[in-house]
């Protein structure tokens, strides 16, 4: 049972700029295929990250539909070992759940690598604007 919504309180959540939680659909790459196409495209470099992104074709066949946002996480063993990789993904993946569904673009795939040192130890406020900026200056590029 669901309680009756409060007409005089307004939503919180709407005023700061959060996304609802069906705005976009974020789905995880997981196909090497996915990777390698994604590697042959577009680089944003950031200090705490690299981010690849390329935007798909509307034949490729993804779980969410055409629309979908699709994010990849890699780090290779220069990020150190498999708890300081796993950290950096970690990382990584909330700040793309908390950023794309707000500055992606629907029909891109992005990479995001991390960063030796750099990725697990950079503040999360700090990791979060540098996707931000990274989007921005990719999507400025395309107009």
């Amino acid at each position: 049972m669901t309680p009756p919504a409060d007409p005089d309180r307004r939503d919180a959540a709407a005023e700061v700029g959060v996304p609802p939680a069906v705005s976009a659909c974020l789905e995880v790459m997981r196909r090497r295929a996915d990777f390698l196409r994604a590697a042959r495209a577009r680089r944003i470099s950031t200090p705490s990250f690299l981010l690849q992104a390329r935007k798909r074709s509307p034949d490729e066949a993804t779980t969410c539909g055409p629309e979908a946002i699709r994010v990849g996480f890699t780090c290779s063993k220069k990020v150190g070992n498999a708890v300081a990789r796993n950290r950096a993904k970690r990382r990584l993946r909330e700040a793309a759940r908390a950023v794309l569904p707000v500055k992606g673009q629907p029909g891109w795939d992005y990479v995001l690598i991390g960063r030796r040192d750099t990725t697990a130890a950079r503040p999360f406020e700090d990791l979060k604007a540098d996707l931000e900026r990274a989007l921005e200056r990719l999507h400025d590029r395309e107009r």
